[in-house]
């Protein structure tokens, strides 16, 4: 392989990569259903002060160690650690994150693909969640869609396949996105909606909600797996890192807080259970579209936002696996984008046929593959990945403060400051540690 390495060819592609591997369906279709089922405005409130105090800082380090390394998640460590440290092994569990986030995700795709094609074509009236997920060969289909899309766009260089495709996107999915928010206020249940959606109820927070919006905080931001890592490894050293945090966080916060705005209205508008699950996004929004005028078009708009938010986290998280694949191999983009595309559809066969074939309950009764393969990354991965990021860059037996603060404040723009190392070194892990444990005691495992 060419030793040279492919580098982003604007700021702004850089935000926008790194944004769409943010934006997407955690933002879109779990952070709404979470919402509703963890009570609402106080569940919000929880999920805006974690992306600041621990998203915030992860996401920095994780830019800086990639940045740094110009490297992969499976070869940054070792351009960065002292001889003999063993800080390499996290690349390998970082890339089996990405792995495992893609078994459940590009299935995730193919339904929202499936909805955008029956609503483009004006088949939408008889559309059901369970009818879907329960069909083998309409779940396959889908799925293998959305992962060959994927990786025929990767296969072109990445300022002509990846930056130049997810800038558009990502374009069209903003605009797209307040055209639907302004409707969804104008319907009848729009002000109910936006007072549990927005206004908190502190007697529903508890130690369960708080854990939960930890985890969908590292879930929507795509931070202790390396999927930020490989951008920053694709950039120059022209901005500060916190500074472009801040940018990233902001875009994907706001798409998160819009998919409420749109989604909650609709539901009290329509009586609509708020804490429907995974199937809230899809149960709702139809219902929505087959009650409202115009409802083919305004449907169509809104799986087609939909698929590109879907798209902008798939395409990154698998030029993560690209990268770590090529950089393990050799191979060229091509001849990597058919290896990993085989092994994504075999993998994501689990879940695509986890509610009608391939019957498997790992934890309470309900669950399937898309829980464990969710348990995997959400719970564990993610979060402990974001600790090993945080004692790496902090402390001296890893990379060090140092040298992380060198790295995250070359260039203009907001900087870490020296007060702040006490939430880096000590307030980011310690509040990871304790909330990962309580999560795992009090988790419904049966």
């Amino acid at each position: 392989m060419n030793n040279k390495r492919e580098q982003l060819g604007s700021r702004i592609g850089f935000i926008m990569l790194s944004a769409g591997c943010a934006i997407g369906c955690g933002n879109i279709w779990k952070f709404p259903w979470m919402t509703g089922q963890n009570g609402g405005g106080g569940f919000v409130l929880i999920y805006l002060i974690c992306l600041i105090l621990l998203g915030l800082p992860a996401m920095t380090m994780e830019f800086s160690v990639g940045r740094a390394a110009q490297a992969s998640p499976v070869r940054m460590y070792q351009k960065l650690e002292k001889p003999g440290q063993k800080w390499h092994i996290h690349g390998y569990f970082a890339l089996l994150g990405n792995v495992c986030l893609m078994a459940f995700y590009t299935v995730v795709t193919g339904w929202i693909i499936y909805y955008f094609v029956m609503f483009l074509f004006g088949k939408y009236q008889s559309l059901g969640f369970v009818p879907m997920i329960t069909n083998p060969g309409l779940n396959v289909a889908f799925m293998l869609i959305a992962v060959a899309l994927g990786f025929l766009i990767l296969s072109f260089n990445l300022q002509g396949g990846l930056e130049r495709v997810t800038k558009y996107m990502m374009s069209a999915l903003l605009v797209l996105m307040i055209v639907l928010a302004v409707r969804s206020l104008l319907l009848d249940g729009a002000a109910e909606g936006l007072r549990f959606y927005l206004v908190p109820d502190f007697g529903k927070i508890n130690l369960h909600v708080i854990v939960m919006a930890m985890n969908q905080a590292f879930f929507t931001l795509s931070v202790g797996i390396g999927s930020m890592a490989i951008f920053g490894s694709y950039i120059g050293k022209e901005r500060s890192l916190m500074g472009e945090s801040v940018n990233v966080i902001f875009l994907d916060t706001f798409v998160a807080i819009m998919a409420g705005i749109i989604i909650f209205p609709a539901c009290y508008t329509y009586s609509i259970e708020v804490n429907d699950g995974p199937s809230l996004l899809f149960n709702t929004m139809t219902s929505v579209f087959n009650h409202m005028k115009g409802g083919r078009v305004w449907g169509t708009l809104f799986f087609m936002f939909m698929v590109f938010a879907a798209f902008s986290t798939e395409l990154a998280v698998f030029e993560n696996i690209l990268a770590c694949v090529r950089e393990l191999t050799g191979w060229n983009r091509p001849k990597g984008c058919i290896a990993c595309g085989i092994g994504i559809s075999l993998l994501s066969t689990t879940t695509a046929l986890g509610y009608s074939v391939l019957h498997f309950q790992p934890f309470a009764e309900g669950s399937a593959w898309l829980d464990f393969w969710d348990f995997i990354v959400s719970t564990n991965l993610l979060p402990l990945g974001a600790l090993v990021f945080s004692l790496f860059c902090c402390y001296k037996k890893g990379w060090g403060w140092d040298a992380f603060i060198a790295e995250a404040n070359t260039g203009k723009g907001l900087k870490v400051q020296q007060w702040m190392k006490p939430l880096f070194m000590y307030f980011v892990p310690v509040c990871i540690i304790g909330l990962y444990v309580y999560g795992l005691v009090t988790f419904k495992w049966k």
